[in-house]
């Protein structure tokens, strides 16, 4: 993580391999929210570590929502961002789950684009390079009796980032959670709270330790239903009944379990857009493993934000372990994620209004369609 003090060559060289997120930009964009005054307007500071009473809220229980962007370099050299707008309902969602308070889309806007504009430089070029969006509301009011904080302050972070599991894009292995329940129907699934990724780290750490990349999360109630990795949406890819259609593509339903994602919602409009017919269908465990083993499954893969798309190559349940397909990424996996790619950059026409490109000289936005 950079501390601030890089040199002009060594910035250099972090925006060309940047890893994910291992250095962050100069600057942050903050906003604040009091019960007396509402939202305050965003403010441009210099990246700097945040003092906090102990006894502040967010530390006792646990009000803290977050989200993850990107903006992308242009073939003009401008900046877009991509889809905010869609961020920050889901930030308010989020929000409005843990009685937080629901920043204005405008707001959260205006921030992205002021701190894009001031940190253009930190903005990687390569196909999957971006420079990733991290804004982080907390409570901020001191008191320890348990309810709804009367202060928030959000946090706009940037760093120049690598898709999260790399460029090469090279399969992941993952492992069903064997009876640990991150989310059921009523709870926190689909909030980007820090509880929810909290809640799957231990078991994300014993599937590392059985050599797996992910977990796959089963539903909390019967362990039967496939969910979603810690992290990110999933998709299947079947051999069709019909011969004449090829294949077809499926994703677990979005049912209070499981996170709306950004990125699963392009892949869905993405493969209409493609002639690859899609539904969101519930998807049990057993039939996942029976198709990977007889070679219905022809390909799977994750998809979110941090990953792009990423091909998942093997998958095991308990201690049923299988390849799916020859392990390798397959067709729609590349297909769909390359078409993503090339609209993120600029390189295809953005048919669907995602791009919102970044006035550098006043630090606006604008786009060509209103998605407020």
């Amino acid at each position: 993580m950079s501390d601030g003090t890089l040199t002009i060559t060594d910035r250099a060289a972090a925006v060309r391999d940047p890893g994910f997120c291992r250095f962050h930009t100069d600057n942050t964009v903050v906003v604040q929210w009091s019960a007396d005054h509402g939202w305050s307007d965003h403010s441009l500071e210099p990246y700097a570590p945040m003092t906090m009473d102990p006894g502040t809220l967010v530390l006792h229980y646990g009000q803290s929502v977050f989200e993850g962007l990107k903006a992308f370099r242009q073939p003009d050299g401008s900046a877009a961002l991509f889809r905010p707008a869609d961020h920050a309902r889901r930030l308010a969602r989020s929000a409005r789950r843990l009685a937080m308070a629901e920043m204005p889309v405008s707001l959260f806007l205006d921030a992205c684009a002021h701190l894009v504009a001031a940190d253009d430089s930190w903005i990687p070029e390569e196909p999957g390079q971006g420079l990733y969006l991290r804004p982080l509301m907390i409570a901020t009011e001191s008191a320890l009796g348990l309810r709804d904080s009367r202060r928030y302050r959000c946090t706009f972070l940037a760093y120049p980032a690598d898709p999260c599991f790399g460029r090469a894009f090279t399969p992941i292995s993952v492992l069903t959670s064997a009876g640990t329940v991150r989310a059921v129907r009523g709870g926190m699934g689909e909030a980007k709270c820090s509880g929810n990724y909290a809640a799957s780290l231990l078991t994300r750490k014993q599937a590392n330790a059985r050599g797996y990349d992910e977990v796959l999360w089963l539903d909390g109630l019967e362990f039967r239903w496939v969910e979603e990795l810690s992290g990110m949406n999933v998709f299947f890819v079947w051999r069709d009944d019909d011969e004449r259609r090829g294949v077809r593509l499926t994703t677990p339903p979005c049912q209070g379990t499981i996170m709306r994602g950004v990125t699963r919602d392009c892949v869905i409009a993405l493969a209409g857009d493609l002639g690859i017919p899609v539904t969101e269908e519930p998807t049990p465990i057993d039939a996942l493993m029976a198709g990977a083993r007889s070679g219905q499954l022809v390909e799977m893969f994750a998809c979110g934000t941090a990953a792009v798309v990423v091909p998942v190559g093997r998958i095991a349940d308990g201690d049923d372990d299988t390849m799916i397909g020859d392990g390798q990424e397959g067709a729609v996996t590349a297909q769909v994620r390359h078409t993503l790619m090339e609209i993120q950059h600029g390189n295809r026409p953005d048919t669907h209004g995602w791009l919102r490109s970044v006035r550098k000289d006043l630090a606006s936005v604008h786009s060509s369609t209103d998605r407020q």
